[in-house]
């Protein structure tokens, strides 16, 4: 399985390359990979210190996407800014993070970590405590994610 994320400056240079590249370059791909999902997440807020799109300064990339209850979007967004981005900001491991919505109450929080082991101990210390705190469970329907091992030579 791979992982590829793509950061945009604007949803201008985002829509000009879908209307005049995208298809070419799918053809290209065509039989190189079983099953393909993408989805568009516009940037809510930074998780930690001001996000760049730049992986080298970091090891492991931790996605996940949630959907969530329709009347719970408020909540669950302000719990990402006011329990979880603080919890992440203060674990040493954490470099930064992004926080991005999509249509349909679906979110994407990226974090980026300088190794395994770093988000390692975030994980395993205080994850069962803000998910109590936060009452993700109320919140989330369905939560699926990832840790991403960055491979520097798929880097562009």
């Amino acid at each position: 399985m791979a992982h590829v994320f793509a950061f945009w400056e604007t949803r201008a240079f985002y829509d000009s390359f879908m209307a005049r590249s995208h298809d070419r370059l799918a053809a290209g791909q065509s039989g190189t990979y079983k099953d393909i999902q993408a989805k568009l997440f516009d940037y809510r807020f930074d998780v930690k210190t001001g996000f760049e799109p730049r992986f080298t300064d970091a090891d492991v990339v931790r996605v996940a996407h949630c959907k969530v209850r329709e009347d719970r979007v408020e909540h669950y967004s302000l719990m990402q800014e006011k329990v979880w981005n603080p919890a992440m900001a203060g674990s040493p491991g954490m470099v930064r993070g992004v926080f991005g919505e999509a249509p349909g109450c679906e979110f994407l929080v990226m974090s980026m970590w300088l190794s395994s082991a770093e988000h390692g101990k975030y994980r395993d210390e205080r994850i069962e405590r803000l998910l109590l705190r936060a009452q993700t469970q109320t919140d989330v329907v369905a939560l699926a994610g990832d840790v991403v091992e960055l491979e520097p030579s798929w880097t562009v």
